[in-house]
């Protein structure tokens, strides 16, 4: 089913006992050194949000307008979106680790180039790569977790970590109150250490990084059954010196055909053809919380200083980013327990219905009340824009996984978070020449329909993954059969 040359046929036992494995300190250490990217990101988005006003003087900063704000954010979203697709058929191809590695440091060099922007064009351009840098690491990151993790903790790590963005959005709107200070750094300087710092923090990253081993289940499917094992051999040691206790035996095991490469236009193909319910579940799930966050998120800080009065944003949006974050962390634990389907359709349908209410509220609410409503909305919606991302990474085969989370991401992303942007760029500039703030409330009421829709489609179509294993939720494309006495692989849609 799969392109390639063909390298052999092995029968392993790997996902099994990966999966088998209970808590330990060395899956700390794949949450600190993988699931740091989503701080990084959530850095990057809140440092543009809160700084709008810093980036438009000419004297001091590169006197950009509100319609330039969200260009350069959708700027950086295009990039995304490309760099999630360039580099997400190469985490496929070439494994995990290595792209993870090469990702993070592209993004290293981009937001040092952003720092030192000197025009608009120059600005917008460093922007674009430094979303590419981030895609590219949505795909990479996604796989690798989700492949490391236990299927018993897969659901709340892999929420847990992408709710990480808003760890980075606290820190990143604590970190420019100071920076933004002219009575403490310069105005023509304050933003420059701001995306200077964040590639100081992605260099502790890499550190960290370098001891994440590659992913097992990649590497027996390509061939490397002998480095697989070996690998895993050093996790259950590790956890077995950890726990003073032996591991349970496993009797499952896969068997498949290896091949060094499989083809890019057979596995999007097979996929398509196979899981056509799970195509729609995870686009419609991605445009939902891609336009919610990036239509709201990326001009949330213009909007509190043009309409609201808000001189010092950093504040409110910390405090906004907190709810975001708990939201994840505390929710993330029932989608393992409750269930996947009922977690995403909930979250969804609730937060979509919440931002219609405030879209309608609008004219009556101050800085403080708005930021206090998108608080309970979001706390709800960042546990399910997260989920999206956990449904794309587990619902497809191992062999399509990186470039699967990839073309939702681009797709849905470039859907909302392009279009979002500009669009509500464009109704901020008309709103402040009326002075009406209700002029934006579109926005709002289109991002809660699509929000809703998603809540819809996965009443209808969405996967009971929780404590599945992976090759049991979707066979590898390269699978010969799976033996288990206790399972039963899923049926494709």
């Amino acid at each position: 089913m799969a392109s390639g040359v063909q390298t052999g046929q092995i029968t392993t036992d790997i996902p099994a006992r990966l999966d088998r494995l209970p808590w330990a300190r060395w899956h700390w250490m794949i949450v600190i050194g993988l699931g740091t990217v989503w701080i990084l990101d959530g850095l990057e988005v809140t440092i543009v949000g809160s700084m709008s006003d810093a980036l438009k003087p000419a004297s001091t900063g590169l006197g950009l307008s509100s319609s330039d704000i969200g260009f350069a954010g959708s700027a950086y979203v295009a990039g995304a979106c490309l760099g999630a697709l360039f580099f997400g058929q190469l985490t496929d191809r070439f494994g995990r680790k290595k792209l993870f590695m090469i990702t993070l440091g592209f993004y290293i060099c981009a937001t040092v180039l952003t720092a030192f922007s000197m025009s608009p064009l120059w600005y917008f351009a460093a922007r674009f790569l430094t979303g590419a840098g981030i895609g590219g690491e949505y795909a990479a990151i996604n796989s690798a977790i989700d492949e490391l993790i236990p299927a018993k903790y897969r659901g709340r790590v892999d929420i847990a970590i992408n709710g990480s963005f808003w760890v980075g959005a606290v820190a990143g709107s604590l970190l420019t109150i100071p920076l933004l200070d002219p009575t403490i750094v310069s105005a023509s300087v304050g933003w420059r250490l701001a995306f200077a710092l964040g590639a100081v923090l992605a260099v502790g990253v890499l550190l960290v990084r370098r001891h994440v081993p590659e992913s097992p289940r990649w590497l027996f499917i390509h061939g490397r059954e002998d480095e697989g094992e070996e690998i895993v051999r050093d996790i259950e040691q590790s956890v077995h010196d950890e726990t003073g206790r032996d591991l349970p035996s496993v009797k499952e095991r896969i068997t498949v055909r290896q091949r060094k490469a499989i083809g890019i236009v057979l596995i999007a193909r097979t996929v398509f053809t196979m899981y056509p319910k799970r195509t729609v579940l995870c686009f419609s799930l991605f445009v939902g919380q891609a336009f919610l966050y990036n239509a709201f998120f990326f001009t949330y800080g213009d909007t509190l200083t043009t309409f609201l009065g808000v001189g010092q944003t950093g504040w409110y949006l910390a405090a906004f980013a907190a709810s975001n974050f708990l939201g994840a962390l505390l929710l993330g634990p029932l989608f393992d327990s409750i269930g996947r389907v009922r977690m995403i359709t909930g979250t969804y349908i609730l937060s979509g219905v919440l931002l219609a209410v405030a879209g309608f509220m609008l004219g009556g609410l101050s800085a403080m009340s708005l930021t206090v409503f998108g608080m309970v909305i979001f706390f709800f919606a960042s546990a399910g824009a997260s989920s999206a991302y956990l449904t794309a990474s587990e619902v497809f085969p191992m062999e399509t996984r990186a470039l699967c989370i990839a073309f939702f991401y681009a797709i849905g992303t470039a859907a909302g978070g392009i279009s979002g942007p500009l669009l509500f760029g464009h109704l901020i500039d008309s709103a402040s020449a009326s002075g009406d703030i209700t002029g934006i409330a579109p926005g709002y009421f289109l991002g809660a329909g699509l929000m809703i829709a998603g809540g819809v489609v996965a009443a209808f179509l969405g996967v009971r993954a929780e404590g599945q294993s992976l090759e049991h939720i979707a066979t590898p494309l390269t699978a010969e059969d799976v033996e288990s006495g206790e399972q039963t692989a899923s049926t494709p849609a």
